[in-house]
């Protein structure tokens, strides 16, 4: 149905509208309209999910049937399954801690005692030949393995639970290339985390209990089918993300409400007490495994381990602040603000060019990869011999009582004499865990020299950019965390005297403000920060520099992970709806033609147009002489007509069969939903030619009370219905009663702004946008304030 929007002279507006209505138009038809995305490292076909309640004749049966015990096995399982998601997700997370610890550590420990031998050449070339071997492991086993599982795999969740789904993202696969490489990358010295790897690891884990159990290893159970649908396995992902979150910074209550906040589209009371539930285990088992490993059994993890910053155990006197001090805690919000606003700009742009060397096939990967860790080392081992030798502090928390400070997971000798350590190499030549531990010690004000901290911030900002679309296991929470504590000790040294705050607290109140400016959360955040500090007296002074910088980062982009859905072209809905849906009605953009079936439907029609399209749901529409007139009978969804063909249950006349007829040959069981990504297709049904001419009642199968909306209702209405109820498909129905009783359907692809701008082109000038600054803008006001001061002078 056109819109009369679509006659409207645009004029002289058509030359700049055309620039960016291509570039939608191309986006349009490479991601939504093909309904491809990049999940990983490579395209692939993606679907909805569909959150609706079902209501049929079958399935009201089988509701009717359940027993007071049924109901009590599936609150049992639930609670079981968040308790195993939580046992194993902790010693997921502390196996990859202790690995890493160990690999890492093996590799710098034999780096400096060729460097204590003035072996300098040989300890480069093992320092970046160990490199390279670790991140080619990691970017093998993603490129050929499991492609799914390249990345952060936060987006991707994300999208998951916003109702987007793609194959093998939660395989077991998945999970298993997705602990082994980000191992293997984190090791590797590459300016990577392992914090948003392991959400995705907590949500494979969570989604592998959502499966149902698996009839190719004879895994099956009566009682795991009650678990075979989007809705329970949406609520055990979320969970099992915010326990990876917990895993990785031993954050319970962050791990929550980093799921609430960043990645779960909706949310519910007994949703969060579950969730906190699973972070309540995660933290337990951590703490279990720690004390084993105090006595010194777990090999280098003893002196490094899991990421904990306690910045309160002494020196609490460093920890307090005064009025005085808020102005330096706004300058460090700000700058936190333009460092992830230009972080996010730089990221994408980095992306976009390593999208295209990737896209031309495996080689081309583990060509980036190599490069990127030659790099890496390059930088790693080269710049701290710009960086002058220290002697070893006398006095203070670092101090050692026979004069040196060499220990592994604190200073580097490098290639300084005895009793002195080189400050660049004991943050480069460490795991990020150690250097931001290193950076956030208190009383530790002359330790590093100013210079090289800019030379490590420049380095840590660039190498952070670069190193995020390799092909491998990778997060960014951890090199933004490390970046921010730099410039946060660089801002405390050229204040000097005129703050009085230690440059260790500095350290910490910067990661939270680049952790604002890039990925834009607050809450999440602040209490991530404080379970990782110890420390509650932070709290004011955290929660100050997260609002600044999530507020002025707002003005020029939007968070990394939102910029990095929309490159991978995920079709995620946003929780608002923009103005200019309001000028629409839902009619001016549903597209046809429209594909409807009768309640009794001929098996030749139903496989005919399951062949032509690729449509996943379709209207029955009952027709005389089943209803005096046509009427909406409701929604059957494709994988139960496939269902249904694949069973041959099959009617002579066309006629509606008894109820008694369907409780013998169907049970509820039979249209469970298949585990994600998987699917059948109408290419696995073969039928007689007999058996085409033959029809199948659909009524017993049909949706009877799918959602509708009436054809006027505005488009921004109609998304807000879309979004909250969590729907796959919305019938549009006739305003006049003298029509088709049904208009069309309304899917995700629908709501997409690519869509609707370029159904309408004239709207582009209308489009809402968040209060952002332009280049032109920038420009004008830049001159005015040079005529302002020119002319006051």
């Amino acid at each position: 149905m056109s819109s009369p929007l679509e006659d409207v002279s645009v004029g002289m507006e058509e030359e700049d509208q055309r620039p960016l209505n291509r570039a939608l138009l191309h986006r349009s038809a490479t991601t939504n309209a093909s309904q491809v995305a990049m999940v990983g490292s490579n395209p692939c076909p993606i679907e909805s999910l569909d959150y609706e309640m079902i209501e049929n004749e079958l399935f009201d049966q089988n509701w009717r049937t359940r027993r007071k015990a049924d109901q009590v096995r599936y609150v049992v399982l639930k609670w079981t399954f968040c308790f195993a998601i939580g046992i194993l997700t902790g010693i997921v997370g502390f196996f990859i801690n202790l690995a890493v610890e160990n690999v890492a550590g093996f590799k710098h420990q034999a780096v400096s005692a060729l460097m204590d031998s003035a072996s300098y050449w040989t300890a480069f070339w093992v320092f970046a030949g160990c490199n390279l071997a670790l991140l080619l492991l990691a970017s093998s086993i993603t490129a050929f393995l499991s492609p799914a599982a390249g990345g952060s795999g936060i987006p991707e969740v994300k999208a998951y639970l916003n109702g987007v789904d793609a194959p093998n993202i939660f395989s077991l696969r998945t999970l298993a290339v997705k602990v082994v490489g980000n191992i293997a990358a984190v090791s590797s010295s590459l300016h990577v985390g392992k914090a948003g790897p392991m959400v995705h690891t907590g949500a494979c884990i969570a989604a592998i209990f959502g499966q149902g159990g698996s009839r190719k290893y004879g895994l099956t159970c009566r009682w795991l089918r009650y678990f075979k649908n989007d809705r329970d396995r949406r609520d055990l992902v979320t969970i099992g993300a915010g326990a990876g979150v917990a895993a990785a910074f031993r954050a319970p209550v962050g791990g929550v409400l980093f799921a609430l906040e960043s990645l779960s589209s909706w949310w519910r009371s007994a949703l969060i007490w579950r969730s906190f539930f699973t972070t309540a285990v995660v933290a337990v088992v951590l703490r279990l495994f720690i004390e084993l490993c105090g006595t010194g059994r777990c090999g280098m993890f003893g002196r490094g381990g899991l990421i904990m910053y306690d910045v309160s155990t002494v020196f609490d006197d460093l920890m307090t602040y005064h009025l005085k001090d808020i102005p330096t805690v706004i300058l460090i919000g700000v700058t936190g603000a333009l460092l992830g606003g230009l972080y996010n700009f730089l990221m994408i742009k980095v992306l976009r060019l390593y999208n295209a060397i990737n896209e031309r096939g495996g080689a081309h990967k583990l060509l980036l990869a190599a490069t990127v860790s030659i790099v890496t080392s390059c930088c790693v081992f080269g710049l701290p011999w710009l960086a002058p030798c220290r002697p070893c502090p006398t006095t203070g928390p670092l101090s050692s009582p026979d004069g040196t400070c060499h220990a592994l997971n604190r200073f580097r000798r490098f290639h300084c004499p005895k009793g002195h350590y080189n400050d660049l190499a004991s943050l480069f030549l460490n795991i990020n865990d150690d250097a931001i531990r290193n950076l956030y010690s208190t009383g530790t004000n002359d330790v590093y020299h100013p210079v090289s901290m800019v030379i490590f911030f420049v380095a840590s900002y660039a190498l952070g950019v670069l190193s995020y679309g390799v092909v491998a296991p990778s997060g960014l929470f951890v090199p933004i965390i490390l970046t921010g504590a730099t410039y946060g000790r660089l801002v405390a040294m050229l204040l000097g005297g005129r703050s009085g705050l230690d440059h260790g607290l500095v350290a910490i109140l910067g990661s939270a403000s680049f952790l604002g400016g890039t990925l834009r959360m607050t809450v999440s955040v602040c209490v991530i920060i404080l379970e990782l500090t110890n420390n509650l007296l932070l709290l004011p002074l955290v929660m100050l520099v997260l609002l600044i910088s999530k507020t002025v980062a707002d003005s020029f982009n939007s968070s990394i992970y939102d910029l990095i859905l929309r490159l991978k072209g995920l079709p995620h809905l946003d929780g608002h709806a923009e103005p200019y849906m309001r000028q629409l009605a839902v009619g001016d953009v549903v597209a046809g033609p429209l594909r409807s079936f009768g309640g009794v439907e001929k098996v030749g029609n139903v496989v005919h147009t399951l062949r032509t399209t690729g449509h996943h749901a379709f209207p029955v529409v009952d027709e005389p002489p089943f209803s005096p007139a046509p009427v909406l009978y409701g929604l059957v969804l494709r994988a139960h007509l496939l269902v249904l063909l694949k069973k041959r249950e099959f009617l002579v006349a066309p006629e509606r069969c008894p109820k008694e007829y369907v409780a013998e040959r169907f049970q509820a069981e039979d249209f469970d939903k298949r585990g994600s990504g998987k699917q059948d297709t109408i290419a696995d049904v073969v039928l007689s030619p007999e058996e085409m001419e033959m029809y199948v009642d659909l009524h017993p199968f049909t949706n009877t009370s799918p959602y509708t909306v009436v054809e006027t209702m505005s488009l921004a209405k109609a998304l807000v219905l879309f979004r909250e109820v969590g729907l796959r498909h919305l019938l549009v129905v006739p305003k006049a009663c003298d029509r088709s009783p049904v208009v069309g359907i309304l899917t995700r692809h629908d709501f997409m702004p690519e869509h609707i701008l370029e159904l309408h082109p004239v709207l582009l000038r209308s489009r809402w946008k968040r209060l952002r600054w332009q280049r032109g803008a920038m420009a004008k006001y830049f001159r005015s304030l040079i005529v302002w001061v020119a002319n006051s002078g």
